[in-house]
């Protein structure tokens, strides 16, 4: 490991432990600060004050940068982290608005999109590209959710125990499975004619991931657990824990899949299949949320240039993008609200917890302007899009929370999990909603 790199990552690691600490004490969970940490260590604010740094960081959190595989690891586990507290048996009960907010969430933003990518001016398309090419990528920029930007609030804010955010991330995984699935598509648009093949391959991929994880993973991964169990100690619990987070993500990310999906299947098989005392991975959980997951934030804002938004007709088209994201994201969740007889401060709640794009849309971004599609300025409307809305999050859900009534199967699950997520708070009261 060299000099630069660690300097790099403690400078950001630090940035975002004091910008997500001030968040705290204006009221917004610390993922806030966290994003905005790499936004200011950009060259949106330092590389206009410092030019001399303007690329030192950013280049550092580039897909071949020495930033990124740490990044890659912190998302991994945080994703992780967040399939081991979901309960499975209460989405069952809910099956219906997991389902239904899920993919109503998606298609009516995802509509939106492509609506808007054929109405917005041509100078916003890359130069060899095609303007329904643009079109069908801005869609699904726009429809995708951020799971792991969403289970970092939840965490910061307390509400993974609480059912509304069970069902959060159970539709957050169903709007990002077909999400992942378009983003496939889309590419193959942008380089080629897409084949049929290669979208009924990838449908298969996740259907075979499923089965696999149910008929074969989940004995195994009990049986590891168990034996790792016998140990007076907690290190081969946190050990065979990682492993297989991680032998998920690479399984998922093999086939041609998000490493995130298998990350987040792993998860759920070690807090749902198994008979694991979560107290023993407490140390885990504390390192991932202290340390991967703010640095893993940090780096989402490293590539923004603000500087694009000068431009009248940039700033504009950034404004009607931003609109159309909120607009189609909220209506997709009440759509599905409604469909699931959820009442209307549970609809906003959905609405709230999956209009956070974060980094997902970001990758796709990243993809569009790897691709030709993107030009530099709407790369920067997409990533601002995600940025804003992550940070709109917090303040709507915590308002729509405040008027969700916390039931004792809520109370139950908030004692199961407590030695887990807060082993160090266990006992104090919670904080205000």
């Amino acid at each position: 490991m060299s000099g630069g790199l660690l300097a790099e990552a403690g400078t950001l690691l630090g940035a975002a432990l004091v910008l997500g600490r001030l968040a705290v004490r204006v009221g917004m969970p610390p993922v806030v600060g966290e994003l905005c940490a790499g936004i200011l260590l950009g060259p949106s604010v330092l590389g206009h004050i410092v030019p001399s740094l303007s690329s030192w960081l950013p280049d550092a959190a580039a897909p071949q940068g020495p930033l990124n595989p740490l990044g890659l690891l912190g998302v991994v586990l945080l994703v992780g982290m967040t399939g081991i507290e979901i309960d499975i048996k209460a989405l069952r009960r809910r099956r219906v608005a997991t389902l239904a907010v899920g993919t109503t969430g998606l298609l009516v933003p995802l509509g939106l999109g492509v609506a808007a990518g054929f109405m917005l001016p041509s100078s916003l398309v890359a130069a060899g590209s095609r303007q329904p090419v643009f079109a069908a990528f801005l869609g699904v920029a726009l429809c995708v959710s951020a799971i792991p930007v969403i289970a970092k609030i939840l965490a910061d804010m307390r509400l993974l125990h609480r059912t509304m955010g069970q069902l959060i991330l159970g539709a957050g995984m169903v709007d990002d499975a077909i999400g992942w699935l378009l983003l496939s598509v889309v590419s193959a648009m942008a380089t080629s004619r897409p084949q049929a093949g290669h979208v009924l391959m990838s449908v298969g991929a996740m259907a075979a991931v499923v089965i696999l994880a149910l008929a074969v993973a989940r004995p195994l991964v009990r049986r590891a657990l168990d034996l790792a169990g016998r140990s007076q100690e907690a290190a081969p619990t946190i050990a065979v824990a990682t492993a297989i987070l991680l032998l998920g993500a690479a399984a998922t990310q093999a086939l041609g899949l998000e490493p995130m999906l298998g990350a987040f299947i792993g998860g759920v098989l070690i807090g749902s299949g198994s008979n694991v005392d979560l107290r023993r991975l407490a140390p885990l959980r504390a390192v991932v949320m202290a340390v991967f997951a703010p640095l893993f934030f940090a780096t989402a804002g490293l590539h923004i240039d603000l500087a694009a938004l000068a431009h009248p007709i940039v700033a504009s088209a950034a404004l009607v993008v931003l609109a159309v994201a909120v607009v189609g994201k909220f209506a997709g969740a009440f759509l599905g609200a409604l469909v699931a007889r959820l009442g209307v401060w549970e609809a906003l709640a959905m609405g709230a917890g999956m209009n956070a794009r974060g980094v997902i849309q970001i990758v796709v971004a990243t993809a569009g302007l790897r691709l030709g599609v993107l030009t530099p300025a709407t790369y920067t409307i997409i990533v601002l899009v995600a940025v804003v809305t992550s940070v709109m999050a917090p303040p709507v859900l915590r308002v729509a929370m405040r008027r969700i009534e916390q039931t004792e199967e809520e109370e139950l699950r908030r004692r199961d999990l407590a030695a887990f997520s807060e082993p160090s708070l266990e006992g104090r009261p919670e904080p205000r909603q």
